[in-house]
């Protein structure tokens, strides 16, 4: 899992660095001493899958920082006070570890997120997905499936008769998704590129059950969908 580590107690954070290096099942991408650096890479990063964060730093607190994002990944909570436990499993966090840590409840912790992060797992195969719900597995067809649209820290496949959710991440599924069917127009959306109707402005109409469906073009896509559709310009 990638992951990233935002701790303004410079030896709490070479701890928790240490700590992910001897764990072969983290990959750790950047380390931050405060939370304001860490939203600007949200901005350029959307394959992180785990972050460790402390609650109380200056400009910006961890729980102010969980209310900034808008698909947040996995979160366990490293801390020295346990009187924000509650506030933060509001935010569905995967644990809380109080300082210091030890290594042994430092994998602990990551066991739980590894398995989180297995059981969400989505399997693709030849022209369909398999999305695992509840305790069974639903098959769907490419051709099936409208639009993927990020919700907090879920993602939403919408069909024309039903909606799937599920805990992952939008790279995570963009990767899974083939790019000749699919392509990403919005951080917060991927559209079957098949059932796009209307192209105006910059938004992509699609036609559902309860009307059309209007879906933002972020500035940064919008080149790629122009290559991934047939244009015919004159």
């Amino acid at each position: 899992m990638n992951c990233i580590i935002i701790d303004d107690d410079k030896l709490s954070r070479r701890i928790v660095e240490e700590f992910v290096k001897r764990t072969d099942t983290l990959n750790l991408l950047y380390s931050f001493e405060n939370a304001v650096d860490a939203i600007n890479i949200f901005e350029k990063e959307d394959d992180i899958d785990l972050i460790f964060l402390d609650i109380e730093m200056p400009e910006m607190s961890g729980i102010d920082f969980l209310d900034s994002l808008k698909n947040p990944p996995q979160i366990i909570i490293i801390s020295s006070k346990g009187k924000y436990a509650l506030d933060a499993f509001n935010y569905d966090v995967t644990d809380y570890l109080l300082k210091p840590i030890s290594y042994s409840r430092f994998y602990k912790a990551i066991t739980k997120a590894t398995e989180r992060f297995q059981k969400n797992k989505v399997n693709t195969k030849g022209d369909e997905i398999f999305i695992k719900k509840n305790s069974a597995l639903v098959r769907l067809k490419y051709q099936d499936i409208l639009w993927v649209e990020a919700l907090e820290n879920y993602v939403i496949f919408n069909t024309y008769d039903d909606k799937y959710t599920i805990h992952f991440t939008m790279k995570a599924i963009e990767n899974k998704l083939p790019n000749t069917k699919f392509s990403r127009v919005h951080r917060s959306y991927i559209v079957n590129t098949s059932s796009i109707n209307v192209i105006e402005d910059n938004s992509v109409i699609i036609k559902t059950k309860e009307g059309n469906k209007t879906i933002p073009i972020g500035k940064s896509y919008k080149d790629k969908l122009m290559g991934d559709i047939n244009l015919m310009i004159k």
